[in-house]
């Protein structure tokens, strides 16, 4: 049986309308370029929208499906 891929995995989570940040993703599904993996889905056609962030005087961004 193949596994997913993490694209795979982070697009099946986009597509439940979830959110996901690069700390979720890391602690998910083990990945540590998130921005990367969102633009594989983007070129690959899936509409994903980015929002700032700011926690605890942090700025990230948080990744959801359009």
């Amino acid at each position: 049986m193949k596994t997913k891929s993490q694209t795979e995995r982070i697009a099946s989570h986009l597509g439940r309308g979830w959110k996901l940040t690069p700390m979720q993703a890391l602690e998910k599904y083990g990945c540590f370029r998130l921005a990367a993996r969102i633009q594989e889905l983007r070129n690959a056609g899936m509409s994903i929208t980015t929002r700032k962030v700011t926690r605890n005087g942090k700025t990230f961004a948080e990744y959801q499906a359009a």
